[in-house]
């Protein structure tokens, strides 16, 4: 289904594209509309950054917490549960998720931030934590609108949390002090406590989760599947993409100045992070491919493992280095890049369907 509810899972690309609704069809649009009015806003009103951060959910501002939530929920409203069986099933897909997430994709930021910001040792560091920060937030609006497994995706999202809460400290440690002590380089110490970051999973993760589990459940034992999936589903959806746009405009409204204000700076950060983006997204989808998991799971396999937490890397890189750093900054530009560049994406992820299919043939 799309943000609207309509079912797409067996349609072409082109049929798929034509049966978008108005907000989907013009995503990209929206989204560049969202950033153009959050930096505007930012320049303009610099007293909001100080209105907004006033009260936070954990470590992040109470707006774009609230953004996150309307983001999550009609997605996880939208998992059908009594099918998580098959997913929690199928150990090439959770193995796969394991290894493109939590051994491949750091290492391929750890990597890409020594070679293309040698000489920039706070960018690197904060690039290196966006690379621990696994996604748990907006692959679930990726996938669902490039047609992915819903299901599959609520279970990798939960896999990257419990290895989030156990895994990002020892990998911040292990990335920023032993690796390059290993190598002979500089080293940066990280202090992350760990309940910080369950805290950030449950409220992030946990509430939309719990939310969603008892609408669908409550809805269908009230009114049926056919009314929940028919009438309240199509209500729902396009709550995702408006928490979503909503999300984007707080987040480059409150790092407008910051962004603006040093552009070159951007520029160096924004590399590294488009290189892996599409280095991850494209190695995940082949390998989904490759093992034979079909289209649907290799595009979650691709979105989950391209994908990173970017409320979390932010949230850590301000309470570790503070709000100015240059590791801040780092975080902050991570989703100025991977937003369009993943809805990009969802369009190329469609258009090679049919290469799987002919595969199939």
């Amino acid at each position: 289904m799309d943000v609207t509810g309509t079912d797409r899972r067996t349609s072409g690309s082109p049929a798929v594209m034509a049966r978008l609704s108005l907000l989907d069809r013009f995503l990209p649009a929206w989204i560049g509309l969202a950033i153009v009015l959050g930096l505007t806003l930012g320049r303009l009103v610099p007293q909001l950054n100080t209105a907004v951060q006033a009260v936070q959910v954990g470590s992040v501002s109470l707006p774009i917490a609230a953004g996150l939530l309307l983001m999550m929920y009609p997605v996880l409203a939208k998992v059908r549960y009594d099918r998580l069986d098959s997913v929690t099933g199928d150990k090439r897909l959770l193995v796969s998720s394991i290894l493109l997430n939590w051994v491949l994709g750091p290492a391929v930021m750890f990597a890409l931030a020594w070679l293309l910001l040698p000489d920039l040792p706070e960018y690197r560091t904060g690039l290196i934590i966006v690379g621990l920060a696994r996604c748990i937030a907006m692959v679930l609006i990726w996938n669902d609108l490039a047609c992915g497994d819903r299901e599959a995706a609520a279970v990798l999202v939960a896999l990257n949390s419990v290895f989030q809460i156990v895994a990002f400290a020892g990998l911040g440690y292990f990335y920023l002090q032993v690796l390059p002590g290993w190598l002979h380089l500089p080293q940066q110490a990280l202090q992350v406590s760990v309940w910080d970051i369950a805290r950030s999973v449950l409220i992030f993760l946990g509430i939309p989760l719990v939310a969603g589990f008892l609408t669908r459940t409550l809805g269908e034992r009230l009114r049926g599947r056919i009314w929940y999936e028919q009438r309240l589903l199509p209500k729902l959806g396009p709550f995702a993409l408006y928490g979503l746009l909503f999300t984007i405009v707080v987040l480059f409204a409150l790092q407008g100045d910051a962004i603006m204000s040093r552009p070159l700076d951007v520029v160096r950060i924004a590399l590294p992070l488009l290189v892996y983006f599409g280095l991850m997204w494209s190695l995940s989808l082949l390998f989904g491919k490759r093992v034979g998991l079909g289209y649907e799971r290799s595009a979650t396999l691709a979105f989950t493992a391209a994908g990173n937490n970017f409320e979390l890397a932010i949230a850590v890189a301000i309470g570790v280095f503070g709000a100015t750093s240059g590791q801040a900054l780092a975080g902050v530009v991570g989703p100025l890049i991977e937003v369009p560049v993943l809805v990009a994406l969802v369009y190329v992820a469609l258009w090679a369907r049919r290469f799987f299919r002919a595969s199939n043939d």
